[in-house]
């Protein structure tokens, strides 16, 4: 009986949630509405840190040098808020864009960002 007892034990410490940093957006998606191209759009993802060991962000992944972001270069402590900051120039773009972010980070679970618009070609052309 006691072996029986020591092995639940074993098992459930085992599939005991470790902890660390953790990534809590209201939303991880925007939609722009209709831009010119040529226009800089801007939008701020805004987030709070739900775990319990600092979030330090160290990098992104795009497709696209058109999109660029800026984020806290501090870590942010449990329960702080932070801002990601998204840039995304449509200069030479037409039509619908769907873009996604990819966050790098010490976060329990890969976070990924994205965001819509669709791009009206300049009256320049």
């Amino acid at each position: 009986m006691r072996l029986f007892f020591a092995i639940i034990i074993a098992l459930s410490s085992a599939f005991t949630f470790t902890g660390g940093a953790e990534f809590s957006f209201l939303t991880k998606t925007h939609d722009f509405p209709d831009a010119h191209e040529g226009e800089v759009l801007e939008y701020d993802f805004n987030f709070t840190n739900a775990g319990d060991k600092p979030l330090i962000i160290t990098g992104f992944n795009v497709a696209c040098s058109c999109t660029k972001i800026t984020w806290p270069t501090a870590p942010i402590m449990p329960n702080e808020k932070g801002r990601i900051h998204l840039n995304f120039d449509t200069a030479g773009k037409y039509g619908y864009q769907n873009r996604k972010i990819q966050i790098l980070s010490n976060a329990n679970r890969s976070v990924k960002l994205s965001f819509r618009v669709f791009v009206l070609a300049s009256n320049k052309h």
